[in-house]
């Protein structure tokens, strides 16, 4: 089995779902259910998938939960960007840090889908 501790890819993911937390503590009381809710969803799923992944026995199987990590951390990228234009956000902290996760995870990605091995 894969360790997942040993990635990049998941350090950055991890790190990017407690700041997402942090962050959020802050959204009104009315975002609760909505983009709150929604944004640390997006945020704990990145490194759960890529756990996940590295418990599976096949490569395909591994690629399919970075892939969907990858998707949540565009996700994620994209609601911060709407929490920061609707005032929630001071700062772009939190969309570069899923945009670094994104790419981390884009690497990952193509080198196992181009024979490279894990490196990210």
């Amino acid at each position: 089995m894969r360790d997942h501790r040993k990635l990049k890819a998941f350090e950055l993911a991890d790190a990017l779902a407690l700041l997402t937390y942090k962050e959020t503590l802050v959204f009104p009381r009315d975002e609760i259910y909505g983009l709150t809710s929604q944004i640390r969803r997006a945020a704990v799923s990145i490194p759960s998938n890529i756990v996940e992944g590295c418990a599976r026995n096949t490569e395909k199987d591994y690629i399919h939960f970075l892939d969907t990590a990858y998707g949540s951390a565009k996700e994620v990228e994209y609601q911060a960007s709407i929490a920061r234009r609707l005032g929630y956000l001071s700062t772009t902290k939190l969309e570069e840090d899923a945009a670094e996760t994104a790419r981390a995870l884009n690497a990952l990605i193509n080198a196992l889908r181009n024979g490279g091995g894990e490196q990210s």
